[in-house]
C-alpha cells in the first residue's frame, strides 16, 4: 500500500497521499481507495495506518532564531520536549540549557526544568524532517518565575508588535512592564503593579481581536489613558 509523502510533508489540498486501506484521520478524503489531503497542512502516517494532515493555516512553523515561550512537557535523560504551540515539539538537550557541565548518570533533570515549567527560549537549529532544537542559554532566555502568560493566534503577533514596535513598546512604557513576545503566539508580561499586568493582557487580546483596525495603537493609548485618570490601574 504506497504512500506517496515523508514524515510531516508539507502538502496542499488534492494533493494524493496515499492508495490502499488506510484509516482516515483529519483533513483527508478518499476517492476509490486513493487518500487526498483537504487542506495546506503537514501529512502525517499514525500507528502506521491512520493517514492525517495538521493544517498550516494560523498554526506557528519555527525559524531559526526565532524566541519562544514554551511549556515542559516531558523530560528525559538528557533533554526535555517542549511544547512551543506548533505541529512541532521543540527539544531542549541538557548542553543548551545549563551553563556548567552535569553528569545525567548521577542528576535528575527534573531538578532544573520540570513538567509543567514555562520557558522563555530560541530557536537554533530547524528543518521540516526534525523538530526544532532550542536553547536557554542567552540573555533573558530560561524559566519563567513570575509575571501573567496570554496566547494569541501566532499570525496576529506582527500586530501586537506593532510598526517599528510601537505597540508593545507604547504598552511597556504607559503600562510600566515588560513584555516578551514570543513568534509562537506565547506573550508574557511582568509587571511592578499586577493590576496593570492583568490590564496589559486584557488589551493584548483585545489587540488580537482588532487587529484590523485602523489608529489601533492610538486607540489602545487612549484606553490606559482613561484607566489611569478614573484610577482603574
Amino acid at each position: 500500500m504506497p504512500v506517496f509523502f515523508t514524515q510531516r510533508q508539507i502538502v496542499a489540498p488534492g494533493d494524493l497521499l496515499a492508495e490502499g486501506n488506510y484509516n482516515l484521520g483529519n483533513n483527508v478524503y478518499s476517492i476509490d481507495g486513493k487518500i487526498y489531503s483537504s487542506v495546506l497542512g503537514l501529512a502525517e502516517i499514525r500507528e502506521g495506518r491512520i493517514i492525517t494532515v495538521i493544517p498550516l493555516k494560523g498554526c506557528y512553523i519555527p525559524k531559526v532564531n526565532d524566541i519562544v515561550i514554551g511549556k515542559v512537557v516531558d523530560v528525559g535523560i538528557a533533554s526535555w520536549l517542549i511544547d512551543i504551540n506548533s505541529p512541532y515539539t521543540g527539544y531542549l538537550q541538557v548542553t543548551d540549557a545549563l551553563s556548567k557541565p552535569v553528569d545525567i548518570t548521577k542528576i535528575q533533570l527534573r531538578k532544573f526544568l520540570d513538567i509543567g515549567d514555562i520557558i522563555v527560549a530560541k530557536v537554533i537549529a530547524f528543518d521540516l524532517m526534525r523538530d526544532p532544537q532550542l536553547t536557554i542559554k542567552e540573555s533573558k532566555l530560561g524559566k519563567v518565575e513570575r509575571g501573567s502568560l496570554v496566547e494569541i493566534s501566532p499570525v496576529k503577533v506582527p500586530r501586537v508588535i506593532g510598526k517599528r514596535g510601537s505597540m508593545i513598546s507604547m504598552l511597556e512604557r504607559e503600562l510600566d512592564c515588560e513584555i516578551i513576545v514570543g513568534q509562537n503566539g506565547r506573550i508574557l508580561v511582568t509587571g511592578k503593579n499586577k493590576a496593570r499586568e492583568l490590564f496589559a493582557v486584557r488589551l493584548i487580546k483585545m489587540i488580537e481581536k482588532e487587529a484590523h483596525v485602523t489608529g489601533l495603537t492610538d486607540k489602545i493609548k487612549n484606553i490606559i489613558i482613561k484607566a489611569k485618570k478614573e484610577g482603574v490601574i
